[in-house]
């Protein structure tokens, strides 16, 4: 089956993901959340997890790829989907490329690091041997608000 599933069914992974970014706020982390989807099917789950193991690469969507891939048992995730709260990072963008990622599904832009176009288009460069599909602004209000909302509390 190669057609992009309706909004229905992203928004329906997307509030996955963002129950994995729920999950980040309570550990005080940036509430990014992220689900690996194959086959209507969730096979990876991570949300961003740097402070609580000290790791610079514990983004929510590393996490959820690593454990997608083991699930899958092959680090080529060809015909699966990401859904992330937050348009990918340059080193997140880097890893989907790398597990041959068919899709990511996105919330709400990164205007200070997004490597889905906001800073940087990484995903879809031609000049790399795999891109990936990009599907942006699914659940974006509801994306941007808890990204919003933790760094309103943190300033206080």
């Amino acid at each position: 089956m190669n057609h992009v599933p309706d909004l229905a069914v992203h928004a329906g992974h997307m509030r996955e993901a963002l129950r994995e970014a729920e999950k980040a706020y309570a550990e005080g982390e940036v509430p990014v959340g992220a689900v690996v989807v194959r086959d209507g099917a969730i096979i990876g789950r991570g949300h961003n997890r740097r402070e609580v193991d000290n790791d610079a690469s514990a983004h929510a969507e590393l996490l959820a790829l690593r454990q997608a891939a083991r699930a899958a048992g092959d680090w080529r995730l060809s015909e699966a989907a990401v859904y992330v709260t937050m348009e990918p990072c340059p080193m997140c963008a880097g890893a989907m490329v790398q597990f041959r990622v068919k899709r990511v599904v996105y919330g709400t832009d990164d205007p200070k690091a997004g490597a889905a176009g906001s800073v940087v288009e990484l995903l879809r460069e031609p000049r790399f041997n795999h891109q990936v599909e990009v599907i942006p602004g699914v659940l974006e209000a509801e994306c941007r608000e808890i990204v919003q909302r933790f760094f309103r509390e943190l300033r206080r």
